[in-house]
């Protein structure tokens, strides 16, 4: 499985805040183990998709010659807080040390470029495997296995021999026989990078702007809309009257955007604003069990989302691929929107 390549010694870890462990650590103090480094981010869909095979992993590995460590690099700044990624790593089962690379300092040491991103690195500190995106897990399982054995080896520990029990694919969609197709390219809201489609544009930095929403003839896929009084920041698309809405032309197997209450770190980080009640609708129409993602709420024939934390939320499932049309009402002043971003793979009926 491992390629005879030339061998890179992976770079030491810059100091930072650490969670899920009492001291910080350098990959200098681990020679002798397999480590696995984990560049991800809690708003990330790629990575909140890897997270359940590294969580199998850790559980496998957790008693071999083998540390994991998750950098958590955050692309928006309302994943830069300590709380919010303390937040994260307890409602997503993270289990081992976390860094924060808020400064992008590891990331940079490592030349990295995609969230998110694997490095396995041996128990001489050399990087053995890199590998960036989903997918690819039994390929990472078993070189995870061959540098542990390595490791055992080289220590003399013959309690170390043998492979834990394969992990598998732990959603239908990573199995053979899905069903993938193209989507919408994933979509940021903000001044620097923003597929806004209004004809009014962006307006300079901390201005907000009245939008009228564009006949639906003229709104295109890979673009989303607006509606009412808006302000763009670098990363984010605000609300800044007190109803507003964004409409989102799109073709995916599922739908899900980076969403917030606010993106004022200070009221993030002390809690001074109350979760917000986002109404949801699809074609026209409410969201039905059927179509609901995991964080849409159905009440009374209506559909919202409750944002309560600054996350990836995923909004509906559209096992058909097609092209639809959401519409995402804000309630409430200072409701932010970072991404959207789209899920490709489906299960086909009776696989």
């Amino acid at each position: 499985m491992l390629a005879a390549a030339p061998r890179i010694r992976a770079p030491d870890l810059s100091p930072g805040e650490w969670l899920n462990t009492p001291r910080a650590w350098r990959l200098s103090e681990l020679r002798g183990r397999v480590v696995l480094i984990d560049f991800w981010d809690f708003t990330c869909l790629n990575c909140l998709r890897t997270l359940p095979y590294l969580a199998g992993w850790h559980a496998a590995f957790q008693h071999r010659l083998v540390s994991f460590i998750g950098v958590h690099t955050p692309e928006f700044q309302c994943a830069k807080g300590i709380h919010q990624v303390e937040a994260a790593v307890r409602r997503l089962g993270v289990e081992y040390p976390v860094l924060l690379d808020n400064d992008y300092r590891n990331w940079d040491a490592f030349a990295n470029r995609y969230w998110p991103t694997v490095y396995l690195i041996d128990s001489h500190g050399y990087i053995r495997l890199q590998h960036s995106g989903e997918g690819h897990y039994a390929e990472i399982e078993q070189a995870l296995g061959e540098l542990a054995e390595e490791a055992a080896a080289d220590a003399g520990d013959r309690s170390q021999a043998g492979r834990p029990r394969a992990l598998g694919s732990l959603r239908p969609e990573d199995q053979p026989g899905a069903a993938c197709f193209r989507t919408t390219p994933e979509l940021h809201t903000g001044f620097n990078r923003g597929a806004l489609g209004n004809p009014e544009g962006y307006l300079p930095r901390s201005l907000p702007l009245i939008y009228q929403l564009p006949p639906a003839e003229q709104r295109l896929d890979g673009y989303f809309y607006a509606e009412g009084a808006w302000q763009a920041g670098d990363d984010h698309f605000a609300l800044a009257g007190e109803r507003g809405s964004l409409v989102l032309p799109y073709h995916a197997a599922s739908a899900n955007a980076v969403l917030s209450v606010s993106a004022d770190p200070v009221e993030l980080s002390l809690a001074l604003k109350p979760p917000a009640r986002m109404r949801v609708t699809q074609d026209g129409q409410p969201l039905d069990p059927a179509s609901a993602g995991d964080d849409a709420i159905l009440d009374g024939g209506q559909s919202y989302l409750l944002v309560d934390a600054p996350r990836m939320y995923e909004i509906v499932r559209n096992p058909d691929g097609r092209r639809h049309e959401l519409r995402l009402e804000a309630p409430a002043r200072g409701l932010a929107v970072f991404a959207f971003s789209f899920s490709t793979c489906v299960v086909p009926p009776g696989g």
